[in-house]
């Protein structure tokens, strides 16, 4: 049988993904079902559920995509146009072993791409790479398969109403962004007690409003503003595929990702003291501090959804999270990134809190930090790069947390170092309590990357 060499672009750290008619055709999303149906074969499963989301391009690849399932001789089991959460969910099914995404996520309108289940197993880094190497091979596993469609929404909905548990209605304003969670998003609405007020909730692969990502600031300022004018308690926002959320509290200031964990760790500790509770190495070092201090087991681990969720099974952690927000309930939910349980959960703190969240935000310690710039460095350098200022650091005899990249501890704070996974970049970040402090980080950091040659511009 003929193999089909995938681009390598594609084959990310964590998923597949690619420019629409350049890296990423709909011959691929076929090699990529017939790869991915053969290690599910291989491993005994025989039923993959299948959803995407609302890029123009995603309806032919999910269908390019089940018939190479099908040519596997597996059943497909089509749940439609949702959220990535939604296919989470519809995986949860006795009757099935592994499940495919196809999306872009939170990337412009000409992107898409795949995410993957796998029989109740992780699958990224190598196991994507494998997928290209079956490919390429044509060592298809083959057979007559079979199809089912299902719509799992108001069951899905009806799951995340369930762990709701405020005690006085809220007023909400609600941002899909145009992405895949905007009916998910208005069916929620619907069942929840309060006042809601929508925005973009029709999904348009076009993004005609503004950029699907919530974790950057300008993308928010729509929501900023109807939150002011409706009086609202809180905004929550969704990136393009529904696994990433957004906070603009009641003052109009943004919750980030790390910020969110401390609120829903606190709340998760309460049943489960002294539980695991793990953030990704780009975090806050106050979220750590705070997850200690509510008698907690703070963990710090490698960036990506993946990587989380494997370490969460580990550890048997209750909750996990990214600074991206990204955030993982196993608490009372089943420890995958669903951005919309994770605003029930909240809802449900902020409604039993009696404050504003304006009021526990101000609560928290104050630190001054970056945001998470990202510098351009070659893709064959980029990790070359992070060792050689590991190896400087650790030759001047400096602590070198290296867990995923390199962080760095000292008096003025912290800063991390890391090669993306998912672009030719460096991401770094800084924090201090104070602007002097991190002032002098950043010229630490700037200084190594210029030993390292590159040319790095104002922090």
């Amino acid at each position: 049988m003929s193999g089909h060499r995938l681009h390598p672009s594609l084959l990310r750290e964590y998923d597949l993904r690619g420019i629409v008619g350049e890296t990423l055709h709909e011959a691929d999303a076929g090699a990529i079902g017939r790869a991915f149906g053969t290690l599910v074969r291989r491993d005994g499963g025989t039923c993959v559920a299948v959803a995407y989301d609302g890029r123009l391009s995603s309806p032919a690849m999910a269908d390019a995509l089940a018939a190479g399932l099908r040519a596997c001789g597996l059943k497909v089991l089509r749940c439609g146009l949702g959220p990535t959460p939604l296919l989470y969910f519809a995986a949860q099914r006795p009757e099935v072993q592994a499940g495919i995404m196809v999306t872009g996520s939170h990337n412009p309108p000409d992107f898409n791409g795949f995410k993957f289940v796998f029989c109740g197993k992780p699958f990224f880094g190598e196991r994507i790479r494998e997928l290209g190497r079956i490919a390429e091979s044509g060592d298809f596993a083959a057979g007559e398969g079979s199809e089912e469609t299902i719509a799992p929404l108001e069951d899905y909905v009806a799951r995340l109403v369930r762990d709701y548990d405020g005690s006085r209605p809220l007023s909400v304003a609600w941002d899909a962004g145009n992405g895949a969670a905007g009916q998910a998003m208005a069916a929620l609405a619907r069942r929840l007690p309060g006042q809601h007020y929508l925005l973009y909730e029709e999904i348009d692969g076009r993004f005609p409003n503004h950029h699907p990502d919530p974790t950057k600031e300008e993308n928010l300022s729509a929501l900023r503003a109807e939150v002011a004018r409706r009086g609202c308690d809180l905004g929550v926002a969704f990136d393009g595929d529904g696994d990433r959320i957004g906070v603009i509290d009641d003052s109009g200031r943004v919750l980030w990702g790390d910020q969110l964990l401390i609120l829903f760790a606190r709340d998760v500790l309460r049943d489960h003291p002294g539980a695991p509770i793990i953030a990704d190495v780009k975090s806050s070092q106050v979220l750590f501090d705070e997850i200690a201090k509510a008698g907690g087991r703070p963990i710090m681990h490698r960036t990506g959804h993946a990587p989380i969720k494997a370490k969460m099974a580990e550890e048997s952690a209750p909750l996990a999270g990214e600074l991206s927000a990204h955030i993982f309930f196993a608490d009372r939910y089943y420890g995958y990134d669903d951005a919309l349980y994770a605003a029930v959960r909240l809802l449900g703190i902020l409604s039993r809190s009696g404050q504003r969240l304006s009021a526990i935000r101000a609560e928290l310690p104050t630190v001054v930090n970056t945001p998470e710039h990202r510098l351009h460095c070659a893709e064959e350098r980029k990790f070359a790069v992070v060792e050689e200022v590991a190896a400087r650091l650790r030759a001047a005899g400096v602590a070198v947390n290296d867990i995923d990249g390199v962080r760095i501890c000292g008096e003025d704070g912290w800063w991390l170092l890391r090669a993306s996974n998912t672009e030719p970049a460096l991401v770094l970040r800084c924090e201090s309590a104070d602007e002097a402090g991190l002032d002098r980080l950043k010229a630490e950091v700037k200084a190594q990357l210029e030993q390292s040659g590159l040319d790095v511009p104002p922090l």
